[in-house]
């Protein structure tokens, strides 16, 4: 008698979604354990086992974990917030983020979205009794870390610059060599001679800047030369052969915010620190033309009777900016923009009253706009290309700051919006 056997089927569980993150540092982890070494391993490991089902391998490379706008790491979460990652595999905390707060706010989160990190180093599962905790503490001594590491590079900074010796810098007619010194670059020491030759000569900033973009000479970023670029040239000490040194500082070791350094930290300011291209009587002479200069097109045609009349100038055409009331609110916009139309200057755009009195106040570290403040610091204001304000300081040195329209729910008062319900409210009515 043959009789069927039927045996019960093997529960199937659905396969864990796994997907790993990776950060390398240039110069350091990229080194001794490459990028693509990290995604193999990942690759094998997850694909190896058998409960899990491989969704990718994310990897940033970048200085230090302590920014949040990671390309890669942020995908991550995307997919995650949309469901699609159960499990998160990485190597440590401190490839993780290295800012604590970081840390735990997005670790709460994948917790709440029910997605689990496992930190390999540390052997903690995120979704743990225990592996909040544990990761608060660690994620501590990995800020810590940063912090003497920041602090250690800062010091080593400023003991270069007591000696005149410089990090990185992008400057148009030197290259800096191995020792830290800038070396003169022939070519375009020549152009920066030029600029300062045809300055006392009597070309205006922005006729030298037409004058050397017809010559097809961009500049060291690329771009094409602007009335604030020539005074920039004008206004550095570095071709007398002298280094003003930490005019700006980071703000702290987890933002890393580049701020203008107003006496918050010493400056060095360090003479006969390498070859000079210009010498110091074509420097004076270019400096007095500027005072002068600015002396007569702050008062020319200007009624100074706004605290920014006749002291911004468009970066584009060399045009003052002119105050204008709209129904919207007080706008500054070009005067040959204003007087001529779009065909002659295309490139200006307006920009709000209330928003360049912000861009000062925040330039100048001010809780509320102040008058005699900003003019005993700012020397004039330079739009240079839209979105983009460039503050010129008594000193010497300038200052850049960005900004956008604010959303249109963002810009409604509560008068506007009580004036559109009763405009709608009288269209049901009727």
């Amino acid at each position: 008698m043959i009789q069927k056997v039927v045996f019960p089927q093997k529960k199937q569980f659905p396969l864990k979604r796994t997907a790993a993150y990776a950060r390398v540092s240039s110069g350091k982890d990229a080194m001794l354990h490459s990028l693509s070494s990290q995604v193999s391993y990942y690759n094998q490991l997850i694909q190896s086992n058998p409960e899990w089902l491989f969704c990718g391998v994310y990897a940033d490379e970048a200085l230090t974990g302590t920014k949040g706008n990671r390309a890669e790491f942020q995908k991550l979460l995307n997919r995650c917030r949309q469901g699609e990652i159960d499990l998160i595999l990485t190597k440590s905390i401190s490839r993780f983020a290295r800012n604590t707060v970081t840390l735990l706010e997005t670790v709460r989160e994948l917790k709440s979205l029910g997605v689990d990190v496992y930190f390999e180093e540390q052997r903690i599962h995120s979704m743990s009794s225990d592996g909040e905790l544990m990761l608060s503490i660690l994620a501590s001594y990995a800020q810590e870390e940063s912090y003497s590491a920041s602090e250690n590079r800062k010091w080593q900074i400023r003991k270069d610059f007591s000696i005149g010796k410089i990090g990185s810098i992008t400057i148009l007619g030197y290259r800096r060599n191995a020792e830290g010194v800038l070396e003169i670059e022939p070519n375009e020491a020549e152009l920066v001679r030029m600029i300062f030759s045809d300055y006392i000569s009597g070309m205006g900033q922005q006729r030298i800047a037409n004058k050397i973009n017809e010559m097809g000479i961009p500049t060291r970023q690329g771009n094409l030369w602007t009335n604030p670029r020539i005074r920039e040239i004008l206004t550095n000490e570095k071709y007398i052969g002298n280094l003003m040194l930490q005019k700006y500082y980071r703000n702290n070791h987890i933002e890393k915010k580049k701020t203008r350094n107003q006496g918050e930290l010493q400056k060095y300011y360090v003479e006969e620190a390498h070859e000079p291209i210009i010498d110091l009587e074509t420097f004076a002479k270019a400096k007095a033309i500027l005072a002068q200069r600015h002396e007569q097109y702050t008062h020319d045609g200007a009624t100074n009777r706004y605290p920014l009349s006749g002291l911004i100038t468009c970066g584009l055409c060399g045009k003052n900016y002119q105050r204008k009331q709209l129904p919207q609110g007080i706008i500054w916009m070009c005067a040959t923009f204003l007087r001529r139309g779009k065909k002659y200057c295309p490139g200006s755009k307006q920009i709000p009253e209330s928003i360049l009195y912000a861009l000062i106040c925040d330039v100048l570290k001010l809780d509320e706009f102040d008058e005699a403040v900003f003019r005993d610091n700012i020397h004039h204001i330079v739009i240079p290309k839209p979105f983009e304000v460039q503050f010129f300081f008594h000193d010497g040195t300038s200052d850049i700051r960005h900004w956008k329209y604010p959303s249109r729910a963002e810009s409604w008062t509560e008068e506007m919006k009580q004036a559109a319900r009763e405009r709608n409210q009288k269209w049901v009515e009727k």
